[in-house]
């Protein structure tokens, strides 16, 4: 059984840049840092940064949707950090508005405001 999202795991060619980028998009210092492996605790999931290339092909595997409070101005600080469009703020209705961004390291990264989601107690 499915207990919901845990960690979403971007492939980055240089992880001391990744490591410096995305501490500075997310405002905080990962929880676990070794050279194979780079883990931040987003609250209370994890984006973690993993430096294996092997087989891997930029951009190529599913979004994750990090949930933001808004979402254009997520959407446009993570432009002035670097990040490429890669689909612009959309309103999908009922108050929710989504993004994509690529990554400079390939990798698409998504945001999601979403006013009706709220964590379970626990969860």
């Amino acid at each position: 059984m499915f207990q919901g999202l845990r960690t979403v795991i971007y492939h980055v060619q240089d992880l001391e840049k990744a490591k410096a980028w995305y501490g500075q998009a997310l405002k905080i210092k990962p929880y676990f840092d070794k050279p194979f492996y780079v883990g931040f605790n987003v609250g209370g999931y994890e984006l973690g940064l993993d430096p294996d290339m092997a087989g891997v092909v930029k951009g190529s595997a599913g979004v994750a949707y990090w949930g933001v409070p808004d979402a254009r101005t997520a959407f446009q600080r993570l432009l002035e950090l670097g990040a490429k469009t890669h689909s612009p703020v959309q309103e999908v209705g009922d108050g929710i508005r989504v993004a994509t961004v690529t990554d400079p390291f390939g990798n698409v990264l998504g945001l999601i405001e979403n006013p009706h989601f709220s964590l379970k107690e626990g969860h």
